[in-house]
């Protein structure tokens, strides 16, 4: 009987070995762990093997093995998922190394230059909102709503480096908070497409504007400045705010190209003087208190 719980006890034993062992060749030759991180790689490989040899010689001496476990536990390490795009410094941010889905994410250890930022790996929204001046002097509130995707992470990381403070690892539940980029949309995306976007309007006549048209045009001369630092816009959406002045003009101007192609030219330049000196009138209803009589 002791004989058998000796020798299941053993093998127990060994299967963990086995399955520690096995664990830590797959993370540091198969998941890039020991590219990414080779100090750490180098340790896991060292206790490994001091661990099979002190279980081979030690059988007795179980309580040492779960030191040794807990030592391998503490440097384990989780994996990129498809959504996230992780990045690495071990210089405190001077250089930037992307994990790829899959792979293996070493933890920081010992080095407090360690630095990891898990970016989103999927479409993400945002608005901007400014004034700009169209063709004329024409001023108008714009409001710009658009779709935009990373696609480069070590190029947007260089422009929001700030996003490094964030040592947050890639299983956690906070590691994809779109919150965490509204900072950087502000800093690297709104500023080109504003620019782009007050360039472009400063030719376009308000009345004959084509919305469609010069969404395009902005979308795709944004992406063109965007593009060397890592984003993508996917689609964008233009909404002007006029004050009533303009918009009456546009309805003037709009009312007075269909009176011309009508041949009423001349009708048409009699009604907008009548309505140019019409008053808007406004009715209230006021409903009078009538006095009860005792």
């Amino acid at each position: 009987m002791k004989t058998i719980i000796k020798s299941s006890v053993i093998l127990v034993v060994f299967t963990i070995l086995l399955f520690i062992i096995n664990s830590v060749f797959n993370v540091v030759f198969y998941d890039n762990y020991l590219h990414n991180n080779l100090f750490l790689g180098i340790l896991m490989i060292i206790g490994t093997s001091l661990l099979t040899t002190f279980i081979v010689y030690n059988f007795k001496r179980f309580w040492r093995l779960f030191t040794l476990i807990l030592i391998l536990t503490l440097q384990s390490c989780n994996y990129a998922k498809s959504n996230q795009q992780v990045v690495i410094s071990e210089d405190c941010g001077m250089n930037w190394k992307l994990i790829n889905s899959g792979d293996a994410v070493p933890k920081g250890g010992l080095n407090m230059c360690y630095m990891k930022v898990v970016i989103p790996n999927y479409p993400m929204q945002g608005e901007s909102k400014f004034i700009s001046n169209l063709k004329d002097r024409v001023r108008a509130s714009v409001h710009v709503d658009y779709d935009y995707s990373i696609t480069d992470p070590l190029a947007f990381i260089k422009q929001a480096k700030y996003l490094g403070k964030a040592n947050t690892s890639a299983d956690s539940t906070e590691a994809l908070n779109d919150s965490a980029f509204e900072g950087a949309e502000n800093m690297v995306i709104d500023k080109r497409i504003k620019d782009v976007a007050k360039r472009i309007f400063l030719n376009e006549d308000m009345v004959e504007l084509d919305q469609s048209d010069i969404e395009a045009k902005l979308l795709d001369e944004s992406n063109k400045i965007l593009a060397p630092l890592g984003v993508y816009l996917n689609f964008i959406t233009l909404t002007f705010d006029l004050d009533e002045q303009t918009r009456q003009a546009i309805d003037v101007s709009t009312a007075m190209k269909i009176y011309q192609s009508k041949g009423l030219e001349e009708v048409g330049k009699q009604v907008m003087i009548e309505r140019a000196g019409a008053t808007k009138i406004i009715v209230e209803n006021k409903t009078e208190t009538i006095p009860v009589k005792d």
